[in-house]
């Protein structure tokens, strides 16, 4: 691996050497962020759903404030991104200010690029921000998936309709690349390996081939797609397969599918239907998820109101009723405030 990683940084210098150029262009730094809050109320005044965020009950509780800076220079370019607030804290524990983007690129041509550092993960279909998720509540897809990846990447554009990336990441800790850290195991160091392809089929559809894989993390399988069928009509898709490692060791696969229809220009529904299963488990542990969320939108302010009804397959996946016992069923409704800079 050593020898590995000193002939990919001697390739990367003596590209990078071939290709520098005195190019001062330079665009403005640009700033963008978001600001949130909810509140949330489980008919069984528990709080029962345990995917990421949004999970007090009965409370106006807040989600994060969160700043992103990004600048270019000619061929290199940058993004610094840092968040505070409960959601930023359980995306990345044990701080008080998160980052949740921290790297540089530089496009050696039109269709070859590299960047390196901390990076939102390329895996599946949601992601931290409420500003790029349609629904407030997320999957048990993301919750269980990688948050973000630091590492190094390399990303070639073959066409308009396809491209590849692959790259090598950090193994972050003894057992699983799904704990988020800036550091790696040392014992481990950059030992994950990503890749990603990219397909555009036809105008308004594109489809995203990833993997992610490393000892002893494990290796994870995702497509992630979306089809601008119509004007007023989306339908995206997320399938994912992740084993731990080691025969019969456990892991989970799922898929949600995302369709949304914008009524007007300012309202928008959509219905996240969400099958989840834990793999190994005994008995069968799964959940049917089904979650409704409209968005209205004025500005950059977004108005979230969304019902949400989970159902497993024993009582066994952690629900609860009134009464404090083990259920089958779930259910929420929750209306969250989103402005976005």
């Amino acid at each position: 691996m050593k020898k590995q990683v000193l002939t990919m940084a001697a390739a990367i210098a003596i590209a990078f050497t071939a290709q520098a150029q005195t190019d001062s262009t330079s665009t403005p730094l640009q700033i963008s962020g978001s600001v949130d809050a909810y509140w949330k109320y489980d008919f069984a005044k528990k709080a029962n759903i345990k995917t990421s965020f949004a999970s007090d009950q009965n409370s106006l509780s807040l989600g994060m404030v969160d700043v992103a800076l990004k600048k270019s220079t000619g061929k290199a370019s940058f993004v610094g991104e840092v968040s505070f607030g409960p959601r930023s804290d359980q995306s990345l524990p044990d701080a008080t200010i998160h980052i949740q983007n921290l790297y540089a690129t530089y496009a050696f041509t039109n269709k070859f690029s590299m960047s390196a550092g901390y990076m939102g993960t390329f895996v599946g279909y949601e992601v931290i921000s409420p500003v790029a998720n349609f629904n407030y509540s997320t999957s048990y897809l993301f919750t269980n998936g990688p948050f973000q990846n630091a590492g190094i990447k390399a990303n070639v554009t073959f066409s308009d309709k396809v491209g590849v990336m692959v790259g090598l990441f950090n193994n972050t800790n003894a057992g699983s690349f799904y704990w988020n850290g800036y550091v790696a195991n040392p014992d481990r160091g950059l030992s994950n390996f990503g890749a990603q392809l990219s397909i555009s089929p036809v105008k308004g559809w594109t489809a995203y081939l990833n993997v992610l894989t490393g000892k002893p993390a494990g290796t994870e399988f995702d497509l992630t797609t979306s089809y601008q069928i119509t004007e007023k009509f989306m339908l995206g898709l997320n399938a994912a397969d992740y084993s731990a490692p080691g025969k019969n060791n456990g892991g989970f696969s799922g898929v949600a599918l995302y369709p949304q229809i914008s009524v007007t220009n300012d309202f928008a529904l959509g219905l996240r239907g969400e099958f989840f299963k834990i793999k190994d488990s005994t008995p069968e542990e799964g959940v049917t998820a089904l979650t409704l969320t409209a968005n209205l939108k004025t500005g950059g302010f977004r108005l979230i109101p969304e019902i949400r009804l989970d159902n497993s397959k024993t009582n066994g996946f952690g629900f609860l009723d009134k009464n404090g016992l083990a259920t089958k069923s779930a259910s929420q409704f929750s209306l969250a405030f989103v402005y976005a800079f």
